[in-house]
């Protein structure tokens, strides 16, 4: 593999430099003005995936957003891994958080700054690189497709069909994916397990038009009053979600399973002060990391309703709407659990308003065995450049179609991610440290080359 490194080292400025040319692509999935973008962006990789080897490269329609697939096959006989990465990327709102242009990269105190840096475009363009550097030193031991999508933040809702459409062409040994975290640079970290999302979004409709605040305040209900009063009341005291049936096939820990989990190095008070808070919160009786990672959770995600704009207007609003989202974990039905929310919340509501529930979208929860091939090479491969075995991981993140893929395709995912806590995705700031690209970049032909090895 000397051959693979030297060609990644000699070549790093022009891998940044290709990077930034993809991260200056404003694919933001979830506001329709970009649409001309996503294009652009998948015709961009596609060319990009053929100069790094690829035998073709296309951009395929969907009902939404294209999906860019390439493949490379050596041999009949050698393995296939299917890579499969996002294109698509958050809104950058609040914008004036930002401290650079969200879409103009720079490179600061060893980060990589612009939207997209970490999630998902700086990760799959490591393996495009990967890919590429294997290529150029005829190093490649496996067959590799790529599918990559432009409809992740949002669900990925149109390629639950289009893998059920091509499952010939998709058919892999393993799914290799970047789309995760590790624990730190110090300690690194597969994950094998994610949780899965219910995303709800609910309207609470008072009087037909916004009214008075002094005329009508105090004898008609105020659907802002009563969406956060609603809202509250989904979380208990105790860190608990009240609707009914919500736990009832959550599967509790043993204790020596919970003790084996808190293992994984987790510091507090270092938590704490990363975020800028007081204390953490959360369902009583469970550590930090056992809340964001096995046990389920509840989220405003985002409420409005009534003036909102700079001075004053005193009205009662007609209208007030939040969107609400559920991280689930192993043998919770996220479409059952949606049909629980709907339910509570309907029953919730008070005779004075009329409550609107819409399902936008969600996805099952996932685990990876630890005991599988590819998680054998890739731990191997990880040890080779990190210097230490990574430890198993579970994320409190949620990537609704890896679940999708086992069901429709038959095959599991190895998520072998390089983000850290401190990338910031979905947020202001996002970034992406260059050791975590280059420590990818060097890691992912090392995978290919142990999991081709492996019986």
């Amino acid at each position: 593999m000397e051959k693979v490194k030297s060609y990644i080292d000699a070549n790093k400025e022009r891998f940044l430099e290709e990077l930034f040319d993809l991260l200056r692509i404003p694919s933001i999935s979830a506001q329709s003005e970009h649409k001309p973008d996503m294009v652009r962006c998948a015709e961009w990789l596609a060319t990009s995936l053929v100069k790094a080897g690829a035998d073709r490269a296309e951009v395929m329609p969907t009902d939404g957003n294209p999906v860019v697939y390439a493949e490379k096959i050596i041999s009949p006989e050698a393995k296939t891994v299917l890579v499969y990465g996002h294109y698509d990327v958050m809104p950058v709102d609040p914008r004036e958080e930002w401290r650079t242009d969200p879409f103009e990269p720079v490179v600061k105190d060893g980060r990589i700054w612009g939207r997209g840096a970490d999630d998902d475009k700086g990760q799959l363009f490591m393996h495009a690189k990967a890919f590429e550097a294997m290529c150029e030193t005829d190093s490649l031991p496996c067959n590799v497709k790529f599918m990559l999508e432009g409809e992740e933040e949002i669900g990925s809702p149109s390629l639950y069909k289009f893998c059920e459409e091509y499952k010939e062409m998709l058919k892999a040994d393993i799914i290799l994916v970047s789309d995760t975290s590790m624990i730190s640079m110090q300690t690194p970290s597969i994950t094998c397990g994610l949780r899965g999302l219910t995303y709800m979004e609910v309207e609470v409709v008072g009087p037909n038009k916004d009214l008075h605040s002094g005329l009508f305040g105090g004898a008609v209900a105020n659907p802002a009053n009563v969406l956060t009063k609603l809202v509250a009341s989904l979380v208990d005291e105790r860190g608990r979600v009240t609707i009914p049936g919500f736990y009832d096939d959550v599967r509790e820990l043993t204790p020596a399973e919970r003790e084996a989990f808190n293992e994984a190095p987790f510091n507090l008070d270092n938590y704490k002060r990363s975020l800028d808070i007081d204390d953490v919160a959360g369902e009583a009786g469970y550590t930090t990391i056992e809340r964001t990672g096995v046990r389920p959770s509840l989220d405003v995600n985002g409420i409005w309703g009534g003036y909102i704009e700079e001075g004053t207007k005193t009205v009662i609003p007609s209208r007030a709407s939040a969107k609400i989202s559920m991280r689930l974990v192993p043998n919770q039905d996220f479409e059952k659990i949606g049909e629980l929310f709907e339910k509570h919340f309907r029953a919730i509501a008070p005779a004075s308003v009329k409550v609107n529930v819409k399902y936008l979208h969600g996805g099952a929860p996932y685990v990876s065995p630890t005991d599988m091939a590819a998680y054998k090479a890739a731990e191997q491969a990880i040890v080779d450049t990190f210097g230490k075995k990574p430890l198993p991981f579970y994320s409190g993140g949620s990537i609704p179609i890896i679940s999708g893929f086992e069901r429709i395709l038959g095959i599991k995912s190895l998520l072998i991610g390089f983000g850290l806590a401190e990338d910031a995705i979905h947020s202001p700031n996002e970034s992406y440290g260059l050791e975590q690209f280059d420590k990818g970049v060097n890691t992912i032909p090392l995978f290919y080359k142990y999991f081709a090895e492996a019986e």
